[in-house]
């Protein structure tokens, strides 16, 4: 008798601990759907979950003007030098995809959706990036536009990405890839006040940069420009 007593209050226990953890609001619950860079999840050395990935090769020779890009999720740049890769904004119903996967004569061409669709400065998505391949090299990624009197303008910052020796890292690359600092002032990439959209790829020797861009997270970012 005491031991089917003893066995029915253990379980009467543990079923009252598992509702306090269900209802309990300090205990943290996980979602598919995180509101902060903060909350994305990581496994191991970076992050997981949906995601769309573009790497961006570099290369010592340049490719056929002609080349076929298909489906892959890649661009190729030049090892040394600077690469444009233009940024289209996707239409509706459309997600992102390489046009232009040839970028050893200069230009190459990527499209993604607006990331800014609802509140300001508030993604619908985040990007991570890191560099691979042979440890040595590195290289700089700045955003830039154009302006109403037809000159360039860069952002203020840029990411940086360097191979070192040891496991990659990645970075958190939402706001240098999605926005400009522009005269003290955060604009959103694909902002009406700019137009013709681009990376500005300086490639020092980096033969391979990982870009993965996020679905389902959003991150606030602040006008912090200087």
């Amino acid at each position: 008798m005491k031991k089917g007593f003893t066995f029915l209050f253990s379980v009467v226990v543990f079923t009252g601990i598992l509702a306090l953890i269900a209802f309990n609001p300090q205990v943290p619950i996980l979602s598919g759907v995180a509101e902060t860079p903060s909350q994305v999840a990581f496994a191991g050395d970076g992050p997981h979950g949906p995601h769309y990935n573009l790497n961006i090769i570099g290369v010592k020779k340049g490719k056929n003007p002609n080349m076929n890009c298909g489906q892959g999720h890649r661009i190729f740049v030049k090892l040394w030098g600077n690469t444009k890769i233009m940024l289209t904004q996707a239409p509706v119903g459309e997600s992102f995809e390489v046009l232009d996967c040839n970028g050893t004569d200069g230009r190459a061409e990527f499209q993604l959706p607006d990331p800014f669709t609802g509140d300001p400065l508030v993604t619908g998505y985040v990007v991570y990036a890191r560099a691979l391949g042979t440890p040595g090299g590195w290289s700089h990624v700045t955003t830039c536009a154009v302006d109403e009197m037809g000159d360039t303008v860069c952002s203020g910052e840029y990411l940086e990405l360097k191979r070192e020796h040891g496991q990659p890292k990645w970075i958190n690359a939402t706001k240098e890839l999605l926005t400009l600092c522009v005269d003290g002032k955060r604009v959103e990439l694909f902002d009406e006040s700019l137009e013709g959209y681009f990376w500005e790829y300086d490639n020092n020797g980096l033969k391979l940069a990982q870009l993965r861009f996020y679905y389902g997270y959003s991150e606030t970012l602040f006008d912090d420009c200087r």
